[in-house]
Parts: C-alpha cells; structure tokens; sequence
C-alpha cells in the first residue's frame, strides 16, 4: 500500500513498536503525518525530543487514552489509516488488575472501531499476539476478544469503507518487558532464572514485526488475522545463547503460562490459506471464502496447527546469538 500523503495514527505509539514504526515511516516513506496517541506525557515529550526538527514537522502527539472514545473521534478527524498497538499487556498485571486490562483491551478495541467508522478511516490494523490463541490468562483471553471485535468491525461497516485487520505475531526480541532484557540483567549475577527446559516460544525482531504490519496493508481486504511465519527456540537454548557461563536455575511454569504458544489452533485450519512467508486466517463472511482463488497461495490441511513446539523452523544456538546481536 502507498503511503505518500498519507496520514497515520499510532495508538500506543510510544511503545517499543510504535517508535520502531515511526523511525521506518520517516526514513522510508512520504508519509503526509504521523500521530503518536498515548496517555503518558513524559515518554511522548522524551519521545519528540529525539527527532530533528526536520522529522518532527511530520509529527503530532496527541495525548489520550483508547479508553476515551471522545478524544479518539477527535483524534482520527482526516486520518487515514490507524496501527492500533495500545494494550495492558503484562501478564502478572492484568490478572491482578482485570477489569483495568478489560477497559483498555476490549472497551478500548470497541471505542477505536466505532470511532474509525465515523470518521471514515481508511484501514485499520491492530496487534495480536499468540496468547489469545486459547488463552489461558486474562491478558490473552481480552486480545482474543479484542480481535474478534475487528474481524466482526467489517460486518457492520454497512456502506462505510473502512477495513478492519489484526496481525498476530509472537514474543518480540528486546521489546520492553519481554525475557531477553530480563535475561541480561539477571546475566550479571551469573545465574538465569528458567521456568521448564521444555519450554518454547515463537520469536521475531521489532524490525521484522513492524515490516510485516506495513507489507500487510497492502494486502488487506478487511477480516483477515495475519501471521508471519517466524521461528521457535526453547528458552532454555535463549539464555545460554545469552550468557553460556550463566547456572541455569529451573523455577517451574507461572500461573497463566503455558509450555508452548500457538498462533494457528486446529479448529481456525479450515479457514487458514499458507503464503510463502506467511498465514492468513480468513473471516467467515459471505463470499470470502473465494477471497483468495488465483492467488499464490494454498489452504492448509484440516487439523492444522502452527506451534512453537511442532514448527519446522527452530533457531539454533549460533542463530539466536546472531539475531541477538541486532537488538
């Protein structure tokens, strides 16, 4: 999809991300202006002070919250498309706040679909994650019903043109919050803490995550749930690529992990077609189910199931320590 003179809105754009969105948009793209929506002054002010003022002519920041619809209509006035990355997303934290998680994941998902609507937005990607296949936390039970809200936004669309999709990925390499950070600062003590050597998880890079969300407006039609093939490694192999000297102390599995993600269950197979690099689980709505004849493209067996532990693509120690040179 062409961005020149686009205008793009970011929702939890101070996010790990959104700032690696925005540094792409900037440096590859025309786009006419990017807005960065989030609740948090400090990081938005820290956030504009990192630009040039050449760069920040392109941006605005626009504080609010998903949660308030009001401030969401008048943030999408002559937007065209939204990255919908605003979420509560640590685990530990949702379960002990549920209802806080709930109004920002779901009521905010609700909120930002209404409000696109109105204001005519063109497209509408927003983040998943593997936790909301199956879920067995509260954070992956709100993003399941957070992307069935934007598959079923296209239904009532009426003679609107707004499309509504989600990409689903799994854990992100460096991000905030995510085990590699915390693996090295553990790393100093010269022990790590690692809850089951069984234990597996897909990965892939910021870079990688943001560049599959940009490929994937080109391609949406409105309902689909996209998922890039990316690789697994057991997080056993992820800390000693991290620091081989480290003693490796097992802590056993948390309250709401699980051994194993899965981005693609069983049930979703009959609806799920295999690209080269990636899936696409497509929406049951009249008529799609010939969305994709003559494409390059296959339907995947029945029963099919794409997990971290059954993928066919595992990284090796030499390869995560590659890819941890880039984070």
């Amino acid at each position: 999809m062409k961005l020149d003179g686009k205008t793009i809105l970011i929702t939890g754009g101070t996010g790990s991300f959104g700032r690696a969105l925005i540094d792409i948009l900037l440096l590859e793209s025309n786009v006419k202006k990017i807005i960065i929506f989030s609740r948090d002054e400090l990081k938005q002010w820290e956030m504009a002070n990192s630009y040039s003022p050449e760069q920040k002519q392109r941006l605005r920041f626009f504080l609010g919250d998903v949660r308030d619809s009001k401030r969401l209509y008048r943030a999408l006035d002559g937007v065209n498309i939204v990255i919908h990355a605003a979420a509560l997303k640590q685990v530990p934290a949702a379960e002990y706040n549920p209802i806080e998680t709930i109004k920002t994941n779901i009521n905010g998902a609700s909120n930002l679909i209404d409000a696109a609507i109105d204001t005519k937005v063109e497209k509408v990607i927003a983040l998943s994650t593997d936790k909301a296949v199956n879920p067995v936390n509260l954070y992956g039970a709100t993003k399941l019903c957070s992307d069935k809200l934007f598959v079923a936004g296209n239904a009532y669309v009426g003679h609107d043109k707004t499309k509504f999709s989600v990409v689903r990925y799994g854990n992100v390499l460096g991000s905030r919050g995510s085990v590699v950070p915390l693996f090295r600062e553990r790393s100093k003590s010269g022990r790590l803490p690692v809850t089951d050597t069984r234990m597996t998880r897909f990965w892939i890079t910021l870079d990688q995550a943001v560049r599959f969300v940009l490929n994937r407006l080109a391609d949406m039609q409105g309902g689909e749930i996209f998922i890039p093939k990316i690789p697994s490694t057991y997080i056993v192999d992820l800390a000693k690529a991290i620091c081989p000297e480290c003693k490796i102390d097992i802590i056993g599995i948390r309250p709401g992990e699980k051994l194993h993600e899965v981005m693609i269950p069983e049930d979703e197979s009959r609806n799920t077609y295999e690209f080269s690099d990636y899936y696409v689980i497509n929406p049951i709505f009249e008529g799609c189910n010939k969305r994709y004849e003559g494409s390059v493209c296959t339907k995947v067996r029945d029963g099919f199931q794409y997990s971290s532990d059954s993928n066919e693509w595992f990284l090796t120690g030499e390869e995560l320590k590659e890819t941890l040179k880039q984070i």
